[in-house]
């Protein structure tokens, strides 16, 4: 036991920081492969992502992957975190005791501002120079000597992507004693003078004193007057930075000023830049990709490419996990007598249960192109190009990366707003990105559209599919317009977005964000989705009529499921809906992709050697109304997708919200707007529908 607690002890405690689209995520993902877990720092909603991996010498290392940051001067909750860790400030979170900052070789200046700043907190740091092979095809030569010895740390030129300079790095990391940076940038002498004041007032260990007084003095007055500090520090500060005015300095870009000049003697020394000027390959495919045209096309070609494989190549697995469900639900249907257990467990569980796992699949292909998007450098050509059409809504394209994201899921997608700076501008983003369809949508379109079109091909599926996509776009950039303009009003934001490098994606960073997402939906199919099953199934079975004869139809509308059903029809039967929908409507408020299972509980669909949702459809296609009309018309189906465009249908999500804006009002606006726009939607399609004569 004193063994394992000293080994526990000595776990050197890592932290990779560096700007957005260093790679910084790639070398995370290769130094700790499947040992990385995702959580939530206490008392904010950023994500905490942690690893381990083993050193050169075999030792164990915990590796704290922080968000990207172009500064310690920060401008959003994931800068704040950064920063915060950095120094100390987080009681859960240990400071770190070595840093490794992640560079792009291929936009060197840049990233050494973060490095610059990383200097001064004297935490020894290993500078990971990732992408050399791009800044060599850009001709940029970089002295990786002459650089380590201006920076006074360790530089590791490394390809992560290829699997270039883990070796090293990692033994750069095993050094034991790590040392200290052995340089730091110096600033104006009245800086230093009021920065090492101010820094024997803080009642702070001595080593981050001094980074914590300068980014103090860099704080504006509002900035000053939210901090935690006692009144006499701010009023420190407030006198430090007076003084500096008056030598006429400004306390913030002295301190970039003085930084920047650092860093061009450093790239002066170290880096040999190409003497002309020629048209880069990246410019030359940036040419097409953010054309204003063809970026458009390049845009909707990507994405019908990834609608179209969802549902050519999902096929095949899909099959297989078709055919593992029902012959599960037969195997344990052979083994006990008709009853209800047998009903339980193939009804309810098994056919509850597989009916949404069998769109796994689908939803792996969605994240992998998202991931291969994100990877490849394109996905802020995305933000850029849909910067001209979010511009018109009072966006920009930085709002458009959280919408993208959420095509996958909208917990994420809600979370990336962090990196908007605008607090309206967040909020805005946060109301409407649940109206870009989400992976959970996918078999509730790939049910009713199988319904609509039993003869489908790939190509009609795909189009269809593509509708509702962009019915959820427009949707979001119709609220997003009537917010900035009403409840949330604020001048349109400029974009300053960085284009990352093309570059190759790698398949270990997609290969593991696929694997975390299919772990989160198989954790939610086998707890929420297998609980929900059983609970409407026995709502749908109990209480059992009192003729022993009935239907199953009478069955079903005597028991509670059809109670409530037939409770909420009032409201529904203006869309073209019954009571037995609205049994589905009630279920899927905890989770959209229920709605499948629902309905093959309603239905009371028996497992058959067909494909898993062929019985489900036909039994829809065939259900008929007391007049003897069809149920599921082409208005109503169409209805029912619109409705699940629209609609704010999953509590998950209502959660985050909650954590993101910290207020239950927010959350309980965007589902009382989205439900009543589900609403009208559907109420248009079925009643207009009618007026223009169709069934």
């Amino acid at each position: 036991m004193t063994t394992l607690v000293q080994q526990a002890e000595t776990v050197r405690q890592v932290a990779i920081a560096g700007n957005p689209n260093c790679g910084k995520s790639t070398i995370f993902n290769a130094l700790t492969g499947m040992r990385q877990k995702v959580g939530n720092y206490p008392g904010v909603t950023v994500e905490k992502k942690t690893g381990r991996f083993f050193g050169s010498h075999g030792e164990t290392m915990s590796l704290l992957d922080l968000p990207g940051s172009y500064s310690l001067q920060v401008r959003s909750p994931d800068e704040a975190v950064a920063r915060d860790v950095l120094l100390g400030r987080l009681p859960d979170t240990p400071r770190p005791d070595v840093i490794i900052a992640v560079v792009d070789a291929s936009n060197l200046e840049r990233n050494l501002y973060l490095v610059a700043q990383l200097l001064d907190l004297q935490l020894p740091v290993v500078v990971a120079l990732n992408m050399v092979d791009l800044a060599e095809q850009n001709g940029c030569v970089i002295d990786v000597a002459a650089l380590r010895e201006k920076l006074g740390v360790p530089v590791i030129p490394m390809i992560a992507t290829k699997g270039v300079g883990f070796i090293e790095l990692k033994q750069a990391l095993s050094c034991d004693p790590l040392p200290k940076p052995a340089v730091c940038v110096p600033m104006p002498e009245v800086i230093e003078t009021e920065a090492r004041a101010l820094a024997e007032k803080l009642d702070i260990s001595s080593d981050i004193a001094f980074p914590e007084a300068l980014l103090l003095l860099a704080l504006h007055d509002r900035a000053l007057a939210e901090l935690a500090h006692e009144r006499e520090i701010i009023d420190a500060t407030l006198a430090a930075q007076r003084r500096i005015r008056d030598v006429d300095l400004d306390p913030m870009s002295a301190q970039v000023d003085a930084r920047y000049a650092w860093i061009q003697k450093v790239c002066h020394a170290a880096v040999s830049k190409p003497g002309d000027h020629s048209v880069s390959i990246s410019d030359r495919i940036d040419g097409v990709l953010t054309h204003r045209f063809l970026g458009w096309a390049a845009f909707l070609g990507a994405m019908a490419l990834m609608f179209f494989c969802i549902f050519t190549v999902a096929q095949y697995p899909m099959d297989w996990l078709d055919g593992a469900c029902t012959g599960l639900a037969n195997w344990v249907g052979s083994k006990l007598p008709a009853s209800d257990l047998r009903s339980l467990l193939t009804d309810g569980a098994i056919a509850g249960v597989g009916r949404v796992v069998v769109f796994l699949p689908q939803i792996l292909i969605l994240y992998f192109f998202l991931g291969v998007l994100e990877d490849s450098g394109y996905m802020a050509r995305a933000a850029f190009i849909m910067d001209r059409l979010m511009s018109r809504v009072g966006l920009h394209g930085k709002s458009f990366i959280p919408l993208l994201s959420s095509f996958a899921c909208a917990i994420p997608g809600v979370m990336a707003t962090r990196t908007i700076e605008n607090r309206k501008d967040r909020l805005v983003t946060i109301l409407v990105a649940p109206l870009m369809s989400c992976s959970a949508r996918l078999p509730v379109y790939a049910l009713m559209i199988a319904v609509l079109i039993p003869a489908a091909n790939a190509l009609q599926k795909a189009g269809i599919m593509l509708c509702m996509y962009l019915l959820g776009i427009i949707a979001a950039f119709v609220m997003a317009w009537l917010f900035k303009r009403t409840l949330l009003k604020s001048e349109t934001p400029m974009l300053l977005l960085e284009l990352p490098p093309y570059r190759m994606p790698s398949l270990q960073t997609v290969a593991l964000r696929m694997w975390e997402r299919s772990g989160i939906f198989l954790r939610r199919a086998g707890t929420v989705i297998l609980a929900l099953s059983i609970l409407l199934w026995a709502l749908a079975t109990y209480p059992k009529p009192s003729d022993p004869n009935a239907s199953p139809a009478d069955a079903l509308a005597h028991s509670i499921a059809g109670k409530m059903g037939h409770a909420l029809e009032p409201a529904i039967r203006p869309l073209g809906f019954d009571w037995k929908i609205g049994i589905g409507l009630i279920g899927s408020f905890a989770a959209r992709e229920v709605f499948v299972s629902t309905m093959s509980i309603v239905y009371n669909v028996e497992s058959s050697d067909k494909e898993n949702i062929e019985p489900l459809r036909d039994t829809m296609r065939n259900e008929l109304r007391a007049d003897g009309r069809q149920v599921f018309t082409p208005l109503v189906c169409i209805g029912l997708m619109v409705f699940y465009v629209l609609a704010m249908q999953c509590i998950s999500t209502v959660a985050v919200v909650r954590r993101e804006t910290n207020s239950w009002t927010w959350p309980l606006f965007q589902i009382g707007y989205m439900t009543a726009l589900a609403w009208l939607g559907a109420f248009a399609v079925f009643q207009g529908g009618r007026l223009l004569g169709f069934q």
